[in-house]
Order: structure tokens, then sequence, then C-alpha cells
């Protein structure tokens, strides 16, 4: 019998990768009550980390796939999350994913041998 069991490491391996490995996750995560301009400073901040991060775009899809409520996940916000998940519900879906233009394919870094 084969198994269907994914090695686990290939599944998280992207996050070795990431811009805010080690950060504080405070950069990320809005605290209780923040709002307005506060709220939009720290999402522009993380945003700013986001968008020279390598792993942006699998960051991204694991938000959406795993449906990740909160936090500021490859370069997207909870609201531009949401929003993206209505439109992809909607019935019939015409194009290309809302942010299919945003998220680039895992790139892998070479083989050292």
């Amino acid at each position: 019998m084969k198994s269907r069991a994914k090695p686990l490491l290939r599944v998280w391996e992207w996050q070795a990768d990431a811009a805010c490995r080690g950060m504080d996750s405070s950069v990320f995560f809005s605290p209780v009550g923040e709002r307005g301009r506060a709220r939009r400073r720290r999402e522009e901040a993380a945003r700013a980390i986001c968008r020279g991060c390598p792993v942006s775009g699998p960051c991204g899809r694991f938000a959406l796939a795993s449906q990740q409520y909160y936090g500021v996940w490859g370069g997207y916000t909870e609201a531009e999350r949401r929003s993206a998940v209505r439109v992809t519900n909607r019935k019939p879906r015409v194009g290309p994913h809302p942010l299919a233009d945003r998220t680039p394919p895992l790139r892998r870094k070479a083989d050292p041998s």
C-alpha cells in the first residue's frame, strides 16, 4: 500500500528562506484595537518586508489555502485575502485568480552538487 503522507519538510521548506524569519511577529499581526493610520503604517511596513522576500508567493498561497484570518502573509493584508476569497467563491468565475499576478511560483535554490 502506497502512503499518501507528504514529507513535512517539503510542505514547510519555503519558510526557511522567508525574509521575516526570526522577526518579531508584531510587525505582521495587529494588536487588539489597532485601527486607522497606525494599522495602515504597520501593514505597509510588513508589506515592504514581503516585497523583498523570495518566498512571498508561497507564503500568500499558504495563507489563502489554510485560511489564515489574521496578519500580513505574502504581502497580503487580512482584508485583501478576505476580498480574494469572496471573489473566488463567486460563480461563474471568469479569468485568472484575483491574486494570480501577485503570487510568483516557488523559486527553488539551485542544487550545489
